[in-house]
């Protein structure tokens, strides 16, 4: 019952966005300034029908994947060793901060200038990334409860099978969050990192050629599919519980 209230409550989010949009497309009715919706979806649905398009989008969700990849790795491990060793994180706390506080546009444009405009797009979305994953893991395990450590440590005193069967599945939901808010971010400071550079087979350079075109149909297109990605993404994450959890405590 809760669940479908909820659907329910989504579902009109949804139409409620809609319907300003097909309103205020009614009143502004210049194209050039707010596209109308049907434009928007053939604009969009073109995007699917066109093999070029679809792997513009591979390529992008490619250095996506690859950044968060490399940035949850590093950030549980870095993460974890915080979490148990406090002069490491009373080190390193500083870095992960600046990370995650310094503009995105000032550090995109100083890596266009160091590094060129072909790697820029994959290190800046880890430089974004890992802030999140790193926190998010050392946040977890500094916030358990001592009982709990307490208990497992009585029945099972090994460093290993304590992080896999004790700590990992604690901090689960900590580290979901930090996956959904990567997500989310790395998405954005991804394609702006690809706009500004205009990064070949990529959406943020497909972005810049309607702007320059004055084709804002397919801006808004392209925006729209962005959205949609985000939200598969936040579905699949919050459908499919993270490894962790499903790790049972052996048998003794």
């Amino acid at each position: 019952m809760i669940r479908l209230k909820k659907t329910g409550l989504t579902v009109l989010s949804v139409f409620f966005l809609f319907l300003v949009w097909v309103i205020a497309g009614i009143i502004v009715d210049n194209s050039l300034l707010l596209p109308r919706f049907e434009d928007v979806m053939a604009a969009f649905f073109r995007i699917f029908a066109d093999a070029d398009s679809l792997s513009v989008i591979m390529h992008t969700l490619l250095r996506l994947l690859l950044g968060l990849l490399i940035a949850s790795i590093l950030g549980l491990l870095l993460g974890i060793v915080a979490g148990f060793r406090k002069n490491f994180a009373t080190f390193f706390n500083p870095i992960a901060t600046v990370l995650r506080t310094i503009p995105v546009i000032s550090i995109t444009v100083i890596l266009l200038i160091v590094f060129g405009f072909k790697i820029t797009p994959y290190i800046i979305t880890f430089l974004m990334i890992f802030p999140l994953i790193y926190q998010g893991t050392y946040g977890g395990i500094i916030g358990i409860e001592p009982e709990l450590i307490d208990v497992y440590k009585l029945e099972d005193n090994h460093f290993f099978t304590g992080l896999t069967h004790c700590y990992l599945p604690l901090i689960s939901r900590d580290i979901r969050t930090s996956l959904l808010q990567s997500l989310g971010l790395g998405i954005k400071v991804l394609v702006m990192a690809e706009y500004l550079s205009q990064t070949r087979d990529s959406i943020g350079n497909e972005l810049y050629l309607a702007k320059v075109n004055l084709n804002y149909d397919e801006v808004f297109a392209w925006t729209l599919l962005l959205i949609v990605m985000a939200l598969l993404f936040e579905i699949l994450i919050n459908h499919y519980k993270p490894i962790v959890e499903k790790i049972k405590k052996p048998s003794k």
